[in-house]
């Protein structure tokens, strides 16, 4: 325990000029208090503000010290040698003031730092799922052969079951042969018959063309893509329909009708296979277009006579540009082909033939799937967003959202997203896609979006977008998700959390995660997925950062059950300090402004045993150097240290929030466990190192002290709390000080803390501390000034120090911007000028105290300089039942009897 040395008196400090910031302040200090500079040096480390770096509302609310003589916010009716007891039913100033004062004096903390991910990648080095070997990857290599062509047949090894139905459209049949002309099984041989001259040879199928075009008719297939076409056939070859539903066979030409001949076998049939696009349609291996319209049997009607000529005539000859570009390989084609690519897209969204409404889409995927193997970023991009245009699906939708996210994970490609299309129609995928049947194209998709959402530019993009709405929906339809589908509804939500965690440090997503609700929907995502720390840990940090503002903590607050649900998961994820930190930081922050929110989490079951559990656990693990070796678990790693103690100052911050409510105080006050870890706390650290943690302690204290009731341990306890709370008043931290001096004002209620404040020369501080610009730091000083001039013996040594005088110049240079700190003022001079016999003033300074109370007491000429109504009603509330009644009781004690008469 550090005592100041005995007899070690100062002389009364004159002030002149200006009152003086808090840095000359400890400057002063230590010129009148040697030992404050054998403690800690000035010179070894600079005073500065703690918390100039700080976001806004991250701490305290309401830790205002409530000395004996001003109860600050009416819980407690306290009797002064000056002021008779208040009428119960009259509203105090305090009352008036209350909730402006939360906001006036708010000790902050930081935010937990956020880090950014090094590498763009779906799971960082931390991911810690069970299946963690059996997650997406994030690096794979893609080519043209990875996509399915849309008529492609199945797979080497695949046979398709033989129908067990019978047609039911007519069939007709041959006179000799009747049931010769049914399909056979696939196992029959292929009949081939020379049909009528002049019957072209086909292949049809539901959805064929009627037309072919240019470059389908005169090129060879590619058997990459399982397509085997040929230009012109022989005159007598017949090539059998697939079966059709009725209405939809055209094959009857001049000669009769046609005998429909064998099935083809599954080698020999094109069919699409599962996951493939279904309505991609199938292109006809036929004769040449001139051939095609010399042939009469075919009737078609005017949407495919219109689509035929705008294929013919538009959309073929861009194909063919495209094909021959590719091949030619010259500087500058990757521009021509993106060129392109857009020209071919504008083409088709003026014919209306985007989507699936184009019968030979087919065609053009294939051309598409062709160009991904020239590797360009550009051109990849530009092909994703046409095909996403011709709502590929199945296999190809996952390969194009996988082409996307490849691209997307450099960051110097970022800028080819900034004009494409590719955004909205992913902002379609999250809003429609079933996750059942494309579960995994979702992961790659949001995976694209948290990274792009890493991007300034293109994250406010994202919210024009309405990427929230669509997140919103997504959210929805995982946390409805079957069984069978929870895994990959796992790994979709760790990239979703992740891009909302992003999005939420733009301000204007504010608005739109309320308005979406979607600080509801991620206390779902916690329920359902809790044993998920990488969820977790993405959810807290939205909350983390949300929660700093008033709106998100009201949309916050309304959520059931969100106060036990950070508690349960504080219970089970108490090793994981990242995440444990930003449920603390949110639980501090709604309890910062509400009682109900106090209230709330204090009902929760079990909720103070867990917080105390968890202090005792972090307190106990964090041996760093500046604490003392003690018994307990082994020491933490040194990296982990700061980090523990960042848990600590967030958890002490919580009990501090919690004790304002009138209901929790008293509770907390009488829970030994709670008391004996704070002090501890106090026992244990060092200021230099510990600054901001001892401080949050000193404030949790200081509401806990307020408190008196008869089963307070924190009342049994208050000397060797005063003892404690001397090395923050000696160190260099002007928010040390400032805490530990309220706490002062407290304690020093009791007889023998004031004893122990006059002993160790507290008391010359708090005068000193009256010099300071600071106006809590002269509250907090009068009210130590006004519990001590309680006893007769301690009013000439304050006088002495020069505390009256400096007491005056307080109420002239505070009195017209603080009512409430000149009417603490006044409490302290009343104690030691009105309550004894003892003449502590001369004349000139009862002149000029009594010029001084003269002008305040008119209220028209303390309020003239106000011109805010609102502000001039506060202060006028605040002059009226805060200063006017202390200033006429002293203003009659200093008045000469003749005039009192």
């Amino acid at each position: 325990m550090v005592q100041t040395e005995q007899g070690c008196a100062i002389k009364r400090p004159t002030r002149s000029g200006p009152r003086l910031e808090n840095s000359t302040l400890a400057d002063q200090l230590a010129a009148h208090h040697p030992h404050f500079i054998q403690l800690f040096p000035i010179s070894a480390r600079p005073c500065n503000h703690l918390h100039d770096e700080l976001k806004p509302l991250k701490s305290f609310a309401n830790f205002q010290q409530k000395p004996q003589m001003a109860s600050m916010d009416g819980k407690r009716e306290v009797c002064s040698p000056f002021i008779p007891r208040r009428n119960a039913l009259r509203k105090t100033s305090a009352e008036i003031v209350s909730e402006a004062r939360q906001s006036l004096r708010v000790q902050s903390t930081r935010r937990p730092f956020t880090p950014r991910d090094g590498h763009r990648q779906l799971f960082g080095k931390s991911y810690v799922r069970a299946d963690r070997d059996s997650r997406p990857p994030s690096a794979f290599s893609l080519h043209a052969q990875n996509f399915d062509a849309p008529d492609s047949r199945p797979g080497s090894g695949t046979r398709l079951s033989p129908l067990d139905h019978k047609p039911k459209f007519p069939v007709l049949c041959d006179a000799e042969g009747p049931f010769k002309s049914f399909p056979k099984t696939p196992s029959a041989p292929l009949e081939v018959k020379k049909g009528p001259p002049g019957m072209r040879a086909r292949l049809l199928r539901t959805g064929s063309l009627t037309a072919l075009t240019p470059t389908e008719g005169h090129k060879q297939s590619d058997n990459k893509y399982g397509c085997k076409e040929q230009s012109y056939p022989s005159p007598g070859q017949k090539q059998l329909p697939a079966k059709r539903p009725p209405g939809t066979d055209k094959t009857e030409g001049r000669g009769g009708p046609h005998k429909p001949g064998p099935r083809r076998t599954a080698s020999e049939s094109r069919i699409t296979q599962p996951g493939v696009d279904s309505g991609d349609g199938l292109t006809e291996c036929t004769a040449g277009r001139k051939a095609e319209q010399g042939n009469r049997d075919i009737t078609m009607s005017p949407e495919e006579d219109a689509e035929s000529l705008v294929w013919n005539n538009m959309i073929a000859p861009r194909l063919q540009q495209l094909e021959s570009v590719a091949a030619g390989g010259s500087e500058g084609s990757v521009d021509r082909l993106c060129d392109l690519c857009d020209g071919l897209r504008g083409t088709l969204a003026e014919a209306d033939m985007l989507g699936r409404r184009c019968k030979r889409r087919s065609g053009i995927l294939r051309t598409l799937f062709r160009l991904i193997d020239l590797d360009s970023a550009q051109l990849n991009l530009h092909i994703a967003e046409l095909c996403l245009a011709l709502c590929v699906s199945g296999n190809n939708l996952l390969n194009i959202c996988k082409l996307i996210f490849q691209i997307s994970r450099r960051e110097s490609n970022d800028i080819l997203f900034q004009n494409s299309s590719v955004i909205d129609s992913f902002l379609g995928i999250l809003s429609n896609e079933d996750v059942s049947t494309s579960g995994e194209a979702l992961l790659y998709c949001v995976g694209t979006l948290k990274f792009l959402s890493g991007n300034c530019a293109i994250l406010r993009l994202l919210l024009e977008k309405n990427c929230v709405g669509a997140a919103q929906k997504l959210i929805q339809r995982l946390c409805t998700a079957a069984d069978t589908d929870f895994t990959i509804a796992g790994h979709i939500l760790v990239q979703l959390t992740a891009t909302l965690r992003n999005l939420a440090d733009h301000p204007d997503s504010r608005p739109l995660f309320i308005s979406f609700s979607i600080l509801s929907e991620l206390c779902v995502v916690l329920s359902n997925h809790r044993e998920d720390p990488d969820i977790c840990t993405n959810v807290s940090r939205i909350y983390s950062k949300l929660s700093s503002y008033s709106e998100c903590r009201l949309a916050l607050a309304q959520t059931p059950n969100c106060y036990q649900l950070f508690l349960e998961l504080l219970n089970k994820h108490h090793q994981k300090q990242d995440l444990v930190v930003r449920l603390l930081f949110t639980l501090g922050n709604l309890a910062a402004e509400s009682d109900e929110a106090r209230w709330q989490l204090f009902q929760c079951e079990g909720c103070v045993d867990s917080l105390l559990q968890l202090y005792d656990t972090y307190q106990r693990r964090d041996d760093s150097p500046h604490t003392q070796p003690r018994k307990g678990p082994p020491r933490a790693p040194p990296g982990t240290v700061q980090q523990d103690e960042d848990v600590l100052v967030k958890l002490v911050r919580v009990l501090a929030n919690m004790c304002i409510h009138p209901a929790v105080g008293p509770a907390l006050a009488s829970n030994a466990t709670c008391i004996r870890l704070l002090m501890e706390t106090l026992e244990l650290r060092c200021v230099q190192e510990s600054e901001e943690l001892l401080v949050n302690v000193a404030a949790t204290i200081n509401n806990l002290s307020f408190y008196r009731e008869d089963s307070s341990v924190l009342r049994r306890s208050q000397l060797p709390m005063a003892k404690l709370m001397l090395k923050l008043v000696l160190s260099s931290s002007m928010d040390a000080m400032l805490e530990a001096t309220r706490v002062y004002g407290n304690v020093s209620q009791s007889k023998n803390v004031r004893d122990f404040i006059m002993q160790n020369k507290v008391h010359q501080f708090a005068v000193t501390l009256l010099d300071s610009k600071s106006t809590e730091m002269c509250i907090a000083a009068c009210g130590v000034l006004t519990n001590l001039a309680q006893d007769p013996p301690n009013r000439a040594s304050l006088s002495g120090e020069g505390a009256i005088a400096k007491l005056v110049d307080c109420l002239r240079d505070f009195g017209p911007g603080d009512w409430q700190l000149v009417s603490q003022v006044c409490q302290a001079l009343w104690n030691m000028i009105g309550c004894g016999p003892e003449k502590l003033l001369d004349t000139r300074e009862r002149e000029s105290l009594l010029k001084i109370l003269t002008t305040y007491l008119d209220e028209e000429a303390a309020l003239k300089w106000i011109e805010d109504d609102d502000v001039r009603d506060f202060h006028r509330a605040c002059w009226e039942f805060e200063f006017l009644p202390v200033a006429q009781k002293l203003m009659k004690t200093l008045q000469p009897p003749d005039q009192t008469a």
